[in-house]
């Protein structure tokens, strides 16, 4: 009976000495921590890049400011046009540096995931251990546990130690509720990473196109004016024309369609669509140009009557709200391509630079209807000469006169 005794105190002085080595489980998370500690260093210095860089794109940016506020000469446009090369490079290497960071803070993450799991694990083993002493100790009145104790302060001290177990029973079931709460807050960080760099994968795209627009221009400058100052000005009189073309144009042609619709009775079946609250007509809400931008890179050629919306080419249009196509221009590989759709109380959409069209004059559409796709890049589709990227040109206008689409979107 004593030597059955003496084996529990045995059992519990082993297990007391097993549950002390999860408790402090040395240098395998001291190693770990370390590569976490390497990757924080690694994310530390690519900030420290970013915000170099960064301090740099804001140099270009007063250069760029400095040259709009100069007199309009070839000269000064060709200084601009390099000024906004050199911001648009540093642009693509900050986003390039935050894909490195993102990479860098993902790998981090998936190292805390792995870590937090693991402790999970050694403290559910550890609670394991805890509840078996407790259970065998159970097992044991405290009247045998004194008999078998030579003195009251040996009984003491082992009742002492049962109290310790439970409460760290307790202390190890809140380890385990914090840890699991941590991991899923890794977790869900984790997300949020991967959608942070799925997102500047995208954004480094139409930087790079921008890039390609801005160098297009002037290279188009270089060759229409052949550095000389009166065929630089023939060219901007001969760019204003066109687009003072299309403005009379969509300008004409509403007027047009508005009066014809009327005298056909169709103008009702704008009534079947109620008042006119626009959508966005592509998923992205990125505006890197607004309505009357001071800005706008051709604004020595015009106002910008539009807001230039962030999108890859090819991205798909849909009609912001529903309405009739008056107006569908295919400029083919050289020209400005845009559709004009006409909606209830005098408002109507344009949606230029498209690349495809798939809807034509003459029909009806419905809101989020897809009437064509995104274009911009400097010489293809329905770019036309006053592109600046990839990008949508969306206009709204009130009874022919351009208006500020922010105004109407959601």
């Amino acid at each position: 009976m004593r030597k059955n005794k003496t084996k529990i105190i045995l059992s519990i002085l082993c297990i007391s000495a097993l549950a002390s080595i999860f408790l402090f489980p040395g240098n395998s998370y001291n190693a770990r921590a370390q590569t976490i500690a390497e990757m924080n260093k690694l994310i530390e210095q690519k900030k420290n890049a970013i915000d170099a860089l960064t301090e740099k794109v804001k140099t270009y940016q007063n250069k760029i400011k400095e040259v709009k506020n100069q007199s309009f000469n070839l000269k000064n446009q060709l200084n601009l046009l390099s000024n906004e090369i050199e911001k648009n490079d540093l642009d693509i290497q900050i986003t390039e540096e935050q894909i490195q960071q993102t990479n860098l803070e993902i790998r981090q993450i998936t190292l805390t995931i792995d870590q937090k799991e693991k402790e999970i694990g050694n403290l559910k083993k550890q609670l394991s251990e805890f509840l078996r002493v407790l259970y065998k100790n159970d097992q044991v009145s405290y009247l045998e546990v004194l008999v078998m104790n030579n003195s009251f302060s040996d009984f003491f001290d082992q009742y002492e130690y049962l109290q310790n177990i439970q409460n760290k029973i307790r202390t190890s079931l809140t380890d385990i509720k914090n840890t699991k709460l941590e991991l899923d807050i890794q977790k869900s960080t984790f997300e949020d990473k991967r959608k942070r760099e799925t997102s500047l994968k995208k954004q480094l795209d139409i930087e790079k196109g921008e890039l390609l627009a801005v160098s297009s221009e002037k290279e188009t400058l270089l060759k229409q004016s052949q550095m000389s100052e009166k065929k630089f000005q023939t060219y901007v009189l001969e760019l204003k024309r066109e687009e003072k073309e299309v403005e009379n144009d969509i300008v004409n042609i509403e007027k047009k369609i508005r009066a014809e619709l009327e005298r056909r009775k169709k103008e009702e079946k704008f009534n079947e669509f109620g008042p006119v609250r626009l959508q966005w007509p592509i998923p992205g809400r990125v505006i890197t140009a607004g309505f009357h931008d001071p800005d706008y890179p051709f604004r020595y050629l015009f106002e910008h009557p539009a807001i230039d919306i962030r999108s890859p080419q090819g991205t798909p249009i849909k009609s912001a709200e529903a309405g009739y196509v008056a107006r569908v221009k295919n400029g083919g590989l050289k020209g400005y391509s845009y559709i004009m759709i006409l909606h209830s109380g005098g408002v109507s959409t344009v949606y230029g630079h498209v690349s495809s069209i798939l809807v034509k004059a003459d029909q009806y559409v419905y809101k989020g209807e897809v009437i064509g796709s995104t274009g911009g890049k400097p010489g293809t589709a329905g770019a036309g000469p006053w592109t600046t990227g990839p990008h949508l040109h969306f206009e709204v206008r009130k009874k022919g006169i351009p208006v500020n689409p922010s105004d109407y979107l959601p």
